[in-house]
């Protein structure tokens, strides 16, 4: 009975093959992990920039200054659905919404960045 459990309790003999098993859960579990990785590396800071973009838009008024993402420094006039009219040294200009990347000064008050 001793040799029975000293042969069920010993390591593989050298040679024999891994458990296959075993070495799928391995490579699902890797997977898995580079899976969590990535979301958390590219997909959740994305997300979270796209929705301060979203919010800068929707707070954007008549006398904010303003950069565009082309490099257009300017204040804006007007605020449409789709597009902001914004004034730069003498040209008036028609820029969608999506274009401007910072608002420097909130109508008239600097803001703190």
């Amino acid at each position: 009975m001793t040799r029975v459990m000293l042969a069920l309790s010993a390591p593989p003999a050298p040679g024999t093959q891994a458990n296959p098993t075993g070495e799928m859960m391995k490579f699902v579990g890797m997977m898995v992990l580079m899976v969590v990785v990535f979301y958390l590396i590219g997909i959740r800071p994305q997300q979270k920039k796209a929705k301060e973009h979203a919010t800068l838009l929707k707070t954007l008024r008549p006398g904010d200054k303003i950069f565009t993402t082309s490099g257009i420094v300017g204040v804006v006039i007007t605020v449409k659905e789709k597009t902001v009219s914004l004034r730069s040294a003498d040209a008036k200009l028609e820029i969608l919404k999506s274009a401007v990347s910072e608002i420097t000064e909130r109508s008239g008050e600097a803001t703190q960045s």
